[in-house]
């Protein structure tokens, strides 16, 4: 998988564009990125913010070596299994967007 590609599956999965980044938020801040992509030129990072406001990287891979799950779509190579209770983060993210997007729809006058 290629930047453009990993981009896109981030974007339909509920992550956010922030800072330039595909990024994740905290359910409680979402204004605030705790997890994110970021991309050099030939490889990608996988990224976690520790309390103290510092990013550490987790795992990286090289585009090439990125793979989409067969069965689900998530990229293997990247580390995702890593992370405690991804899964549901990226669930809360997705659901904070659609309800967000929903938000004015019941105001017709």
């Amino acid at each position: 998988m290629d930047k453009d590609e990993l981009t896109a599956w981030a974007l339909k999965n509920g992550w956010q564009v922030m800072a330039g980044a595909p990024s994740l938020t905290k359910p409680s801040n979402p204004k605030e990125a705790i997890v994110r992509m970021a991309f050099k030129a030939t490889v990608v990072n996988l990224e976690v913010k520790k309390p103290a406001g510092k990013w550490e990287k987790v795992s990286g891979e090289a585009y090439g070596k990125i793979q989409p799950d067969p069965e689900t779509g998530v990229p293997q190579g990247l580390g995702f299994e890593k992370i405690p209770s991804f899964s549901m983060l990226m669930q809360e993210n997705r659901d904070a967007r659609v309800f967000a997007n929903m938000g004015g729809m019941g105001k017709r006058r």
